[in-house]
């Protein structure tokens, strides 16, 4: 198993692809800190039900003071973390002539504040055990501009990418790696609800050239490469997931 003895949290674990590296995390050995702002039991009963270990911890990852708490209960239950993934992550969609000042302010807090207090509450312990591995979920958004994406979630994914980075050059030294995943458009219940619309699928497949969506596992399986020590030398990567959709 690639993260036997391991421990990860994993924000925005509740559901989606939060939910599909949590699991994928545990099918590998991990101890898995499933946290979500919303009820994430049923996640932690599907891992436990499986073999695994996990635990469901609340947190609102744009509250200072959730994270604070996030930090104590990892502490108290495991006294360690090696894998952190700042998965939480929403997206208002409404273009920049339209969107709402509030709405902007709520996805830097969730998008870009998010993983920023995650990093910054989580390292310390991350250097008292010796190292570990910090991995954010951009999108293919944080490395292009993308005509079918609003530009406030642009923004905040750029913003995510170059965090995780700075992370890589500063603290790589502790033996913490940071890298970022990103992911093109993921084949989601709410994705397959837009692509009833043939005129949205055929411009979303369009663009990748494997001609399919991104699915969770691919995610999941991408995270679970850079979480483990098959990714040892990998540091400061934006990793695309998106089927060669960035490729030209």
């Amino acid at each position: 198993m690639r993260l036997q003895k391991k421990v990860a949290l994993v924000t925005g674990a509740a559901q989606g692809l939060g939910a599909a590296i949590a699991k994928r995390f545990a099918e590998e050995g991990a101890t898995v800190f499933v946290a979500d702002f919303q009820d994430g039991n049923a996640v932690v009963s599907e891992i436990v039900s499986g073999g695994g270990h996990a635990y469901y911890i609340p947190l609102d990852v744009s509250n200072e003071l959730s994270w604070v708490s996030a930090v104590k209960d990892v502490d108290r239950i495991a006294g360690r973390l090696d894998i952190l993934v700042n998965n939480a992550g929403i997206n208002i969609r409404e273009s920049i002539e339209e969107m709402q000042v509030e709405s902007l302010d709520r996805m830097l807090a969730v998008n870009v504040k998010g993983p920023f207090l995650g990093c910054k509450h989580f390292l310390p312990m991350m250097k008292r055990g010796g190292g570990g591995s910090i991995i954010n979920m951009s999108s293919q958004c944080g490395l292009i501009g993308h005509k079918y994406t609003t530009e406030a979630y642009t923004v905040t994914k750029g913003a995510v990418t170059l965090l995780t980075k700075t992370v890589a050059v500063r603290h790589a030294a502790a033996n913490i790696r940071s890298n970022c995943l990103c992911p093109s458009t993921v084949d989601t219940p709410l994705i397959q609800e837009l692509f009833k619309n043939p005129d949205r699928r055929a411009e979303r497949l369009g663009e990748v050239p494997l001609a399919r969506l991104c699915t969770a596992l691919d995610v999941a399986n991408a995270a679970l490469f850079l979480a483990s020590d098959e990714g040892a030398y990998l540091n400061g990567v934006a990793l695309p997931v998106d089927g060669g959709s960035t490729a030209d």
